[in-house]
């Protein structure tokens, strides 16, 4: 089995590690900054740095030639537990159906600065 780095023209490590890594039918990114597109500064808003970080996530699953159906988990990092609520209205959007969803989980941590929320994903490509 190969093992596929996985980079987007919407953000990049300062790190030498890609954004996510596919081996075979799975596929793990690396931990995901809501940066704005192609450059490394932040949005403001909690919602915009949300909605950012799934513009992060649908390039990374169209380079690693999946798409939001193969997505079986999301960890999100937040500063503060009220996120949990803000995440919910692009969540619904990306997946409307409670009867397939993936897992998710919202860990606070000590986030400082400007950042608000970071998130992971796993994701398995079947076909």
């Amino acid at each position: 089995m190969n093992r596929r780095s996985i980079e987007t023209n919407t953000f990049s490590h300062e790190n030498p590690i890609p954004s996510a890594t596919r081996v075979g039918p799975l596929i793990e990114s690396s931990i995901i900054p809501p940066f704005n597109r192609g450059i490394r500064e932040l949005p403001d808003s909690l919602d915009e740095q949300i909605e950012n970080l799934f513009m992060h996530m649908t390039a990374m699953l169209e380079e690693a030639n999946a798409n939001w159906d193969h997505v079986a988990k999301i960890t999100f990092f937040v500063g503060d537990a009220s996120a949990r609520g803000a995440i919910n209205e692009p969540w619904l959007k990306r997946f409307p159906d409670p009867e397939s969803r993936p897992s998710r989980h919202t860990q606070v941590v000590d986030i400082t600065g400007p950042m608000k929320i970071s998130c992971v994903f796993t994701a398995y490509v079947s076909d």
